[in-house]
């Protein structure tokens, strides 16, 4: 997601137990059984007081095979039988990491494909008996400028991000679900996919990964995936069949969230290496950005920063050379609980703003280049919505209004959505609705909601027909000792 500046301001603000057989003389090492196992020892010993002690003694070893396979049945499902696999699909796609495979998640016991929750991976601050290893941290850089040297060793400051661990932990949470569901998606992200069908496989995975349950968990944003000239908030209605093809380029963002602690992170998706320069030169400037971010850092010095690195690439395409710009419309953004967007704007070009970034605030830095004129506009069928933050109460009188706004705020809340999720049969959210939320002849309700200014719809933004754009980005926080990338992984 991004914060597109030509929208109005107020539009702004997405144990086993175990026991030893008495009577054994082999070695206890193996004789840990279970205690319906022990049980049958007992009954066995019987057996063996009446002269069957060889048909019990055969008995007791095919239990004992039993019990094995059993283990190896229930793999995945206790932390106790987690198998650490070695990844062995190395990601193909362009401008992903060297070494970067997309079945990395089997290093921590996960299947392939996903379907483990990742909190049955991993243990948070609301588990610290656990044996299983915490949420993996992000990607950690110093905060630049001299004035924040001080921070490295401070102890009063460690001690205050102590008191923020449970914070940490829930982003770590969300961020290894969407790193984990997008190394996924690289695995099957090819030519000749629907859209939609590639929406939907992804979705569902997010939901699984992360456990879905209505706004406590679930997912940040519908999937983008915006192609050419299209750069950003489209993602497929029902209906629309449309097919990646090999020539095109596409933008994947979508977003994961614990309690309202949104993760939002994005990468460019292309198969032709002619685009590949395009494809450098906004992942450095991401990088460019994230780097250049940091406490008492003025907004203004990222959109510098981004800006001297986006501009110094050109394309060749079609035997012409196309300079790459910074869409300057185009925004990253500050986020907060169940905000997306939640006031402080990260420009990606040099602007005045002297706003300055403060300890503790969290961060999408992102940055869209392009081989257009470096300026969007709204178009086409719009497909994301979101409730505005701010939005007072207003009455209504459309009966189909009411029964619609009272759905989203159950299931979403101030959360984006889009028409394909109200379209399923629970509505956006199965734990909150269960098989019966899919709302029917509602577009005339949504209109409503966006005419009175409850609702705001955010349309696809495009460049000019012919342009190519792309689109890097991480989420990031400002902890006092250091910034952490949350969303960082081994792909990009």
């Amino acid at each position: 997601t991004y914060d597109f500046i030509s929208q109005p301001q107020h539009h702004r603000h997405c144990t086993h137990n175990i026991t030893m057989s008495k009577e054994s003389t082999k070695d206890p090492k193996e004789e840990l059984v279970d205690d319906d196992d022990a049980d049958d020892d007992d009954e066995e010993e019987e057996a063996g007081d009446d002269g069957e002690a060889g048909d019990a003694s055969a008995a007791k070893k095919k239990k004992k095979k039993k019990k094995k396979k059993k283990k190896k049945a229930v793999n995945g499902s206790s932390t106790n039988n987690l198998v650490n696999g070695t990844p062995t699909n190395k990601a193909q796609g362009r401008f992903l990491n060297e070494g970067s495979f997309t079945d990395y998640y089997v290093a921590h016991g996960q299947t392939e494909p996903p379907t483990i929750p990742v909190s049955n991976l991993f243990k948070g601050e609301d588990t610290p008996s656990s044996p299983l290893p915490p949420f993996p941290t992000g990607e950690i850089q110093h905060h630049p400028l001299e004035s924040n040297s001080h921070r490295i060793s401070s102890e009063e400051l460690r001690h205050n991000e102590r008191l923020s661990a449970n914070l940490y932990s829930k982003l770590r949470h969300a961020s290894e679900v969407h790193r984990q569901v997008r190394h996924y998606a690289q695995s099957f992200i090819q030519p000749g996919i629907k859209l939609v069908d590639m929406c939907e496989r992804l979705e569902e995975c997010n939901r699984n990964l992360v456990q879905e349950k209505g706004l406590e968990r679930g997912i940040g944003f519908p999937t983008g995936c915006s192609i050419n000239h299209v750069a950003a908030h489209y993602t497929p209605n029902c209906g629309d069949n449309t097919v990646l093809q090999y020539d095109d380029v596409m933008k994947v963002d979508f977003g994961t969230q614990i309690d309202g602690r949104i993760i939002d992170c994005a990468w460019t998706v292309s198969f032709n290496p002619r685009y590949d320069p395009l494809l450098e030169a906004v992942k450095e400037a991401t990088n460019a950005g994230i780097r250049a971010a940091g406490i008492d850092v003025r907004l203004c010095d990222v959109g510098e920063s981004v800006q001297e690195v986006m501009e110094s690439y050109e394309v060749e395409l079609d035997g012409k050379t196309y300079p790459v710009k910074c869409i300057r419309n185009l925004n990253g953004h500050s986020i907060g609980p169940y905000q997306i967007h939640a006031g402080k704007s990260v420009p990606i070009v040099k602007t005045d703003d002297v706003t300055k970034m403060e300890e503790g605030e969290i961060f999408a830095i992102e940055t869209f280049g392009t081989t257009g004129r470096g300026y969007i506009v709204e178009d086409m069928e719009c497909s994301h919505y979101m409730k505005n933050f701010d939005c007072p109460h207003i009455p209504l009188r459309i009966p189909r209004s009411k029964k619609l706004l009272a759905h989203i705020n159950n299931t979403f809340g101030t959360l984006a959505f889009c028409r394909r999720w109200l379209e399923r049969d629970d509505g956006g959210s199965f734990t909150v609705n269960g098989a019966k939320g899919k709302q029917e002849k509602y577009m005339g309700a949504l209109k409503n909601l966006c005419d009175v200014g409850i609702i705001q719809p955010y349309p696809p933004l495009v460049d000019v027909k012919g342009s190519y754009t792309a689109q890097y980005e991480h989420t990031l926080i400002l902890r006092p000792t250091c910034k952490e990338i949350l969303s960082r992984g081994d792909d990009f």
